[in-house]
C-alpha cells in the first residue's frame, strides 16, 4: 500500500484528517443547534434563542438561528461531498469531528447562553439545575466522545498526536 493513501480513500489520494474533522465539527455543531432549535424552542416551546425580550423578538432570534444553522449544514455538506469527491475522506477523524462538534455546541449553549449570557434557560416555571446538569453532562459526554475518537484517530494515521 502506498504510504500517502490510508484507509477510507482512493489509490493515488491523500487523506485529509484536519480537513475532515473540521468540516465534520461544522455539520456536528449544526446537527446538534438544529435538534436544539426544532425540539426545545419549537416542539416543546420551552423557550427561544433570546428571551430576554418580546415573544416577537424570540422567534425572530429562532428565525435567525435556524437560518444559521441551515447555512451551516449547507456549508457542512458541501465541504463534506468535496472530501468524498477528491477522496480525501479521513473516516475516524470525520466521526471525531462530529462529536466534537455537537459536544462542543452544546456546551457552548449550555455555559456561554444559558450562564454567562443568559439569553435564555431550557425551561422555566420549574427548578433548571436538573435540566442544566444534564445540559452539559450530555454536551460534556459528546464532547469526550470526539476526544477519544480523535486520539484514535491520530493514532491510527500514525501521526502520534492529535490533529491539529
Amino acid at each position: 500500500m502506498n504510504a500517502s493513501v490510508r484507509p477510507g480513500t482512493s489509490p493515488g489520494m491523500r487523506a485529509e484528517p484536519r480537513r475532515s474533522m473540521a468540516v465534520c465539527a461544522l455539520i456536528g455543531a449544526a446537527v446538534t443547534a438544529a435538534v436544539d432549535e426544532i425540539v426545545f424552542h419549537q416542539l416543546l416551546g420551552w423557550h427561544h434563542f433570546y428571551d430576554r425580550a418580546t415573544t416577537s423578538a424570540g422567534l425572530l432570534s429562532d428565525g435567525l438561528l435556524h437560518t444559521a444553522e441551515l447555512l451551516a449544514l449547507c456549508a457542512g455538506f458541501f465541504l463534506y461531498a468535496d472530501l468524498r469527491r477528491r477522496g480525501s475522506l479521513a473516516a475516524p477523524h470525520a466521526w471525531a469531528g462530529l462529536f466534537l462538534g455537537m459536544g462542543a455546541f452544546q456546551l457552548f449553549d449550555g455555559v456561554v447562553d444559558h450562564k454567562l449570557l443568559r439569553l435564555h434557560q431550557i425551561r422555566y416555571g420549574v427548578d433548571v439545575t436538573p435540566y442544566d446538569v444534564a445540559w452539559n453532562l450530555a454536551g460534556l459526554l459528546l464532547l469526550l466522545t470526539g476526544a477519544g475518537l480523535a486520539v484514535r484517530a491520530a493514532r491510527r494515521h500514525g501521526d502520534g498526536g492529535p490533529p491539529a
